[in-house]
């Protein structure tokens, strides 16, 4: 795993947060898949919701904790939104067709990819997402590094 690129964008407020991931959806192309970490509560959702207007997304996006995937196809690109923190192990990807997603016509967004590392695509986009409360309660460090 090499990282190629990596830029640190600090925000100050879910509103920022959310218009980064805004820009990151309107820049996207078919086939990008990004990887989000980040401890509960850091912001994935308000992150992930920017990404998903970004694609021209009108209708409400949440963590798909329990179905694994939600799809969205009214957007410019489908969107492909993974949510793998209660994923047992890999071969429930595979249950679900994850290759279908990864190397779709879609954006894919992943949150808690971490617990599947060694299924993810040789070429992505890692968005690390950390508080820092010295910094403020809504400071945010979006770290975002691409991998290949």
């Amino acid at each position: 795993m090499n990282v190629i690129k990596k830029q640190v964008i600090e925000t100050y407020s879910p509103g920022e947060s959310f218009d980064l991931g805004e820009k990151i959806g309107r820049e996207s192309a078919p086939g990008q898949v990004f990887t989000l970490i980040g401890d509960l509560g850091v912001g994935k959702t308000v992150f992930t919701q920017g990404v998903a207007k970004g694609l021209g997304i009108r209708e409400p996006v949440n963590s798909p904790t329990f179905t694994i995937v939600q799809i969205y196809e009214e957007g410019r690109m489908p969107f492909y939104h993974f949510d793998v923190y209660r994923i047992g192990d890999v071969e429930e990807m595979e249950e679900i067709g994850y290759e279908d997603y990864f190397y779709g016509e879609g954006l894919c967004l992943i949150e808690w990819a971490n617990l599947i590392e060694e299924i993810l695509p040789s070429q992505y986009s890692r968005i690390t997402i950390e508080k820092d409360l010295e910094k403020g309660f809504d400071y945010r460090k979006i770290t975002i590094e691409e991998i290949g």
